[in-house]
């Protein structure tokens, strides 16, 4: 055992000195001029796998402009940003420029997902004065960063209030919502997260239950945001409800499980939802948004190539 995880740790090392090698070659190809050809590890995915910004510090740094240059040059045709909104405007235009000249899709960035109030749930005026202004706030980010999509997490339930009575709150506060977001063109996805593990206490937990409210919503600014790693601590069933829900899915998120890190650690098959999810024509993005099983560059060279392997079909 101890012999074969010096083996795997090499492999690895090796794989990441293979990524370097290749990323400046490629780079120097583009910046003669000259016509090139990408490899077979540097080519365009077969889906829009989102990185985030700072997800390959070893290889490109800190600064998010010189990773979306580096998760380019490695066939990523997509980045998500989490924390897009608490960015300056300065960096945020710096951002949706690069992206927009590598010709690279951004993700859901996070609107509202305050996990320590109950407000969605709620029928209060001033609920919905806030989450009107909050969808505000979205838009102009939009504007400025060319984004389509906005994450919304509705908050805690009310241990007080009846759920049936809950979800019609919710129902009607995400319309007033709607009412902001669709003459700007921005859909929000709403992420149903595990309570079982990492978020106890959150109203929106399973993909049926998201299923229900945005059919009972029934505004094309209201989809879901399927994070496989939550789904599978808190029903598993991926691909059957993935498809049972698929006309109210607007992105994904990717994470394994159990650990949260990159496909093939863990227990989920990503190579048939992949190829599953490509064979239904998604063309929407699935956001990164989990860590590395193995630290350092080495980490770093490991996640890319487990995209490779889960997208070979």
């Amino acid at each position: 055992m101890k012999q074969s995880r010096r083996n795997f740790i090499k492999q690895s090392t090796a794989a990441g000195a293979a990524l370097m090698a290749s990323s400046a070659a490629w780079a120097a190809v583009r910046s003669s001029g000259a016509p090139g050809k990408l490899s077979a590890a540097e080519a365009p995915f077969n889906l829009k796998y989102a990185p985030y910004m700072d997800m390959f510090p070893e290889h490109a740094g800190k600064d998010p402009l010189a990773n979306i240059s580096f998760c380019h040059d490695m066939g990523f045709t997509a980045m998500f940003d989490n924390g897009l909104l608490g960015r300056s405007v300065e960096e945020q235009n710096k951002i949706a420029s690069q992206m927009q000249k590598l010709n690279m899709e951004l993700g859901p960035f996070v609107l509202y997902a305050d996990f320590s109030v109950t407000s969605f749930v709620l029928n209060k005026a001033e609920v919905r004065e806030m989450l009107v202004n909050k969808m505000k706030e979205g838009v102009e980010l939009a504007k400025r960063t060319g984004a389509k999509w906005a994450l919304v997490v509705p908050g805690r339930y009310d241990e007080r209030l009846h759920r049936d009575f809950q979800t019609a709150n919710v129902v009607d506060n995400l319309r007033y919502c709607c009412d902001v977001l669709e003459p700007a063109g921005l859909v929000m996805v709403l992420e149903p997260l595990n309570t079982l593990h990492d978020h106890p206490g959150l109203f929106l937990t399973g993909i049926p239950q998201a299923y229900q409210i945005c059919r009972a919503v029934n505004r094309p600014a209201c989809k879901i945001v399927n994070d496989m790693y939550h789904q599978q601590i808190t029903e598993g069933n991926i691909i059957p409800n993935m498809d049972a829900a698929w006309n109210e899915i607007g992105a994904f998120h990717i994470g394994d499980n159990p650990g949260r890190n990159e496909p093939t650690s863990g227990e989920i098959n990503y190579l048939n939802i992949f190829k599953h999810i490509h064979a239904k024509g998604y063309q929407g993005v699935l956001c990164m948004e989990h860590g590395k099983s193995l630290p350092g560059k080495e980490g770093e060279a490991r996640l890319i190539k487990a995209y490779r392997e889960c997208d070979s079909f």
